[in-house]
């Protein structure tokens, strides 16, 4: 998993929210420049909707408000689902699972799977900053990646409790509008730890090569989520990591875009039930695995909803 699959995964995975939900959430400013496009499709059939809207799970206060197309499918939406319930994200037990599956259940540790030079480049790293391998030696090479990515994310100010899913989380508990999730903790959990050690360690390896790198990637994926370039993202991320680590790309997108379909569908199909609005990372909507290509190919209406898009 190279530094730009990594830091797709914070368009991808709810993990960085889940480690910021005990934090209150700070106020968000006016920006001067707010984000123009947002990532939001309307998916119908003859009487009910399901609004999509793609998050970026980690942002900025600048990136706020949001824009007006997002209240307005937020107002019109009688629930509102996340990738997980937002009540699992704060409760005590989240935490204790997550630490049990950033370890090892086979007697493996850190410097059994990575390879000795990456493993030597990893304790240099971590000793710059008082550390040590040892200190991270029972998490597996996918939980390394995310923290390590996390710092750089945090240095550049962008903040997980300042995510679009956090705030509507928020938002949706204030309105009180009914909310619940499309999977489990566990089974996001499960989706990175059953990621093989070969595409996991190459993360690690790439960041160390080249730091700098991961940043400019995480700045650009961020900039495209703000102009809403659907092509950009997709060609530049998705299709990236598709080619790249394939396995990585079936479990963390492709398989968790089928599992929660039929829930999406369920809330399309029958008698008229009222319309949601469904949070997902970007990663979600996007390409032919995507969900809106998988909706639209089930023969629902799937329309975008953008006021600043050319037509």
């Amino acid at each position: 998993m190279t530094c730009k699959r990594l830091a797709l995964l914070l368009c991808a995975l709810l993990l960085p929210v889940a480690h910021a939900a005990q934090q209150p959430s700070p106020p968000v400013a006016a920006a001067a420049t707010p984000v123009q496009r947002p990532l939001l499709w309307k998916v119908s059939d003859a009487d009910n909707a399901v609004y999509l809207l793609g998050s970026f799970h980690l942002l900025k206060a600048d990136d706020y408000p949001l824009p007006a197309e997002i209240d307005r499918a937020f107002d019109d939406s009688q629930q509102v689902l996340f990738e997980v319930d937002p009540a699992a994200m704060t409760a005590p037990e989240t935490m204790t699972r997550m630490q049990h599956y950033m370890g090892y259940d086979n007697g493996k540790s850190l410097s059994q799977v990575l390879p000795k030079p990456t493993l030597e480049k990893l304790n240099t790293l971590l000793a710059a900053g008082g550390g040590s391998v040892q200190a991270v030696e029972q998490q597996e090479p996918w939980a390394v990646n995310l923290a390590l990515v996390l710092s750089v994310s945090q240095a550049l100010g962008f903040r997980p409790e300042l995510g679009m899913d956090r705030q509507l989380m928020e938002r949706t508990a204030k309105a009180g509008k009914p909310a619940a999730g499309l999977e489990t903790i566990d089974a996001q959990l499960q989706a990175m730890d059953s990621i093989p050690y070969a595409e996991q360690s190459q993360g690690i390896d790439e960041f160390l090569a080249d730091p700098q790198k991961a940043i400019h990637q995480l700045n650009d994926m961020h900039a495209w989520w703000r102009a809403g370039d659907v092509e950009k993202l997709d060609s530049g991320m998705r299709a990236d990591m598709a080619g790249k680590t394939p396995e990585s790309y079936r479990l963390l997108d492709v398989q968790r875009n089928l599992n929660w379909l039929p829930n999406i569908q369920s809330r399309l199909d029958g008698v008229k039930s009222g319309n949601t609005e469904i949070v997902v990372g970007a990663l979600h909507l996007l390409g032919n695995d995507g969900l809106l290509e998988l909706l639209r190919g089930k023969g629902y209406k799937v329309e975008r909803v953008c006021d600043r898009c050319e037509l």
